[in-house]
């Protein structure tokens, strides 16, 4: 296989010769080649080839070609060869996701500057677009696809299939549905990888760590489904533990109790705009809140509270924003710390939580021994997300991996999402990090395409 960039130019003649320049002809290995397959994601074409008289590396194709094979335009992209006079055009990257309800003034709603920092991350060496699964025309093998416009709009394009799809399907319910679980099998049969498969729920990541004992030992004490005799066994032995929605995000439908000896039970949570806390003589009346509060525990699962390190009495913990590169291996491309809010479950920015540099968290605490402790926390990131992938059976790309460490400086991993946000990214001196997700991104799209 060789590569190499290169301008395309569509020309207006109606023929079947495609010119490519001597120096690209050269690069590619096909001087001399009378016929080739042009290729565009899953369309191609058998056409005659000629050499352009022209400085610089060119590949020149007719319009009623270029039609042909749907290219979606004109200008730098990649381009390889197989030596078995294949010319292949691209990579074609494609972004599945769903368009916002109407009335939110843009079409992809909060997920549009994602979606513009990856695609700029590609410009001049791929195809990148946007598409929704009522988008793909199954028969023709063609994709209604969404390109960025100059005025900060979209065009909409008729492409062939992607080489790669990178799946930011946004609601968990919908994912489940038969529909779309079929929907992404139809891709997998043909072979063009989908990468970040679903949303992982909590428990599914705990399970993939269970036959690794060196990751599974980050994991705090969890129980599925509890029982309230389980809840009541976790808070004797744990004095205070999480009730967690297994699917949950965002911090959603969290719940912290806690057992005092001296002074009983305690429930703290969120409920609209406010941090609420609740204290209960016994056991009992703590668990018919649950009930009052229809709190489904088939769907929840109870952890183990852990006793974080704290800054003004306020928890902290680590998001750290794991990607593959270009060479196939996980990398912390992002780091972020949070610091919990007065009175919240939870350290989301939305229940008052505060976004902080790493560095400064850990130095707050640390001191001189910040530095190491936050490169250990690294290498477990890095651990984790190679189990997670090892003994998952989808293809990952990214993962989203929330750290804590204790006053024992013991770490420890909370979730891991397939399909991390940015908050993080909004604090001014961590927005260069979501610029380098985007492309540690594209490099591995372009390894998953043997675009390089």
């Amino acid at each position: 296989m060789v590569f190499s960039s290169c301008t395309v130019l569509v020309t207006p003649q109606q023929s079947q010769t495609i010119s490519l320049t001597r120096s690209l002809a050269r690069k590619l290995e096909l001087s001399g080649v009378r016929s080739c397959s042009l290729r565009v994601g899953s369309r191609s074409f058998t056409c005659s080839v000629s050499t352009l008289n022209r400085q610089g590396d060119y590949l020149s194709i007719p319009s009623s070609v270029a039609s042909s094979i749907l290219l979606p335009g004109s200008g730098k992209c990649l381009v390889k060869s197989d030596h078995n006079r294949e010319i292949q055009i691209g990579p074609l990257i494609g972004i599945l996701t769903t368009t916002s309800a109407k009335g939110t003034g843009t079409l992809f709603g909060s997920r549009s500057p994602l979606f513009r920092d990856m695609i700029q991350a590609g410009k001049g060496n791929s195809f990148y677009f946007i598409f929704t699964p009522q988008g793909v025309n199954w028969r023709d093998e063609t994709v209604s696809a969404y390109f960025p416009s100059a005025n900060g709009g979209w065009i909409r394009r008729t492409v062939p299939l992607p080489d790669v799809i990178y799946n930011r399907l946004p609601n968990r319910a919908s994912e489940k549905s038969l529909y779309i679980r079929e929907f992404k099998e139809r891709f997998t049969r043909r072979k063009i990888p989908l990468l970040n498969w679903e949303f992982f729920e909590k428990w599914d990541v705990y399970r993939l760590l269970q036959n690794d004992s060196d990751a599974y030992s980050h994991v705090p004490d969890s129980s599925l489904n509890p029982s309230s005799q389980e809840i009541k066994s976790m808070l004797d032995k744990h004095r205070f533990v999480y009730l967690k929605p297994t699917g949950g995000s965002l911090g959603f439908g969290i719940y912290r109790l806690t057992h005092n000896p001296s002074k009983g039970y305690f429930a703290r949570y969120r409920e609209g705009k406010s941090n609420l806390l609740f204290r209960f003589p016994r056991f009992e009346g703590l668990m018919n809140m649950i009930r009052r509060k229809k709190i489904r525990l088939s769907s929840y699962v109870v952890q183990q509270g852990i006793q974080l390190i704290e800054i003004d009495d306020c928890p902290i913990d680590f998001r750290f924003h794991m990607t593959k590169n270009g060479n196939n291996d996980w990398v912390a491309a992002g780091i972020g710390a949070k610091k919990a809010g007065k009175g919240s479950v939870t350290t989301h920015v939305r229940t008052g939580g505060q976004l902080l540099t790493p560095d400064r968290a850990m130095r707050e605490v640390f001191g001189d021994r910040s530095t190491y402790l936050l490169q250990e926390m690294e290498d477990v990131a890095i651990r984790l997300a190679k189990s997670i992938e090892l003994h998952s059976t989808r293809n990952l790309a990214e993962l989203g991996i929330d750290l804590g460490i204790d006053q024992d400086e013991k770490i420890w991993m909370f979730e891991a999402n397939s399909k991390p946000g940015r908050t993080i990214f909004k604090h001014p001196d961590l927005k260069h990090q979501g610029k380098d997700i985007s492309g540690n991104l594209f490099e591995h799209f372009l390894y998953v395409t043997r675009f390089r």
